[in-house]
């Protein structure tokens, strides 16, 4: 039913657009600069014409975060969606550091391989710093900038720079329980029946891959992204923030802030939306990025 290289809990999924995205999942070895070995990358791509959409997924979480809103943008343009390094079910492989500096140097050879044309960056929470850093550093990639409940606000956290054995592995213990990302998951939600089973085991089929636990801790000791208030007025292209209205994961107050800081942006405000509106509010939120994009609904 699935690729091989699916976990098996992938079969328990109830919802059609969960199951239809796991059935389209490709995996990729792209070569890099990081390692002598290819990296197995795992995405989808679907649709064709206009300028390409290409989703990049939030901490701890994987392409199917975008299960609902892919199929709505394919309709009309190429759309991308990638595991980023250390993340999803791209492949971990022992030794590569997880930092943000190897994220977005795997994220250009991923696109230097297979995508090779300018694209319209969409990143959801973590995504959006990685979208971010990824915009500053190759600003002719990147036609257009798209923000979803952004971080890149906040700064570096102490705490990662701290754990050390057997704290690392409590926290990554701490995090795989379902209890704890049950939690996790309806506060994401404005509306919590959207935080159902089907939900759990999207949000979860990423820890059953070799590697999932030292990743998390490799990339909590990098200390994660920061803050790139200090960088954003270098954003030139046209950006569009789209921000729930009940996000309880990162407030709202960096909405404004992010569009303040970056000259050519516009923000759009989601009504009974918490933190991920490409889940809660997909229609809503493909089209404000497909007529941010001039596509033609």
């Amino acid at each position: 039913m699935f690729p091989n290289f699916i976990p098996t809990t992938a079969n328990k999924l109830t919802e059609l657009e969960s199951i239809n995205l796991v059935k389209k999942i490709k995996l990729e070895t792209i070569t890099t600069s990081l390692i002598s070995q290819p990296i197995k990358s795992t995405y989808v791509h679907q649709g064709s014409g206009g300028t390409p959409i290409l989703l990049l997924h939030g901490f701890d979480s994987s392409i199917l975060e975008f299960r609902r809103l892919l199929p709505l943008l394919a309709k009309v343009t190429e759309t991308w969606a990638i595991d980023l390094l250390g993340f999803g079910l791209t492949e971990r492989i022992p030794n590569l550091s997880i930092n943000p500096e190897n994220i977005k140097t795997h994220l250009y050879y991923f696109w230097k391989t297979l995508i090779k044309k300018p694209v319209i960056l969409v990143g959801a929470s973590m995504g959006g710093a990685t979208a971010i850093d990824f915009t500053l550093t190759y600003p002719d990639i990147v036609e257009k900038l798209v923000l979803l409940d952004s971080a890149g606000l906040a700064h570096q956290p102490l705490g990662g720079k701290l754990m050390f054995p057997p704290l690392d592995y409590l926290a990554t213990a701490f995090l795989r329980n379902p209890k704890v990302r049950q939690s996790i998951s309806t506060a994401a939600y404005y509306d919590k029946s959207l935080a159902n089973l089907d939900a759990q085991i999207c949000a979860a089929l990423h820890l059953e891959c070799p590697g999932w636990s030292q990743s998390l801790i490799a990339f909590t000791k990098s200390g994660g992204y920061g803050s790139f208030a200090s960088k954003l007025h270098q954003i030139k292209q046209p950006t569009l923030i789209i921000w729930g209205e009940n996000d309880k994961i990162l407030g709202i107050k960096d909405a404004e802030k992010f569009k303040k800081a970056i000259a050519l942006s516009s923000l759009i405000w989601i009504k009974n939306c918490g933190h991920v509106p490409h889940l809660e509010q997909p229609q809503i939120t493909a089209e404000n990025i497909l007529t941010f994009g001039s596509h033609r609904l």
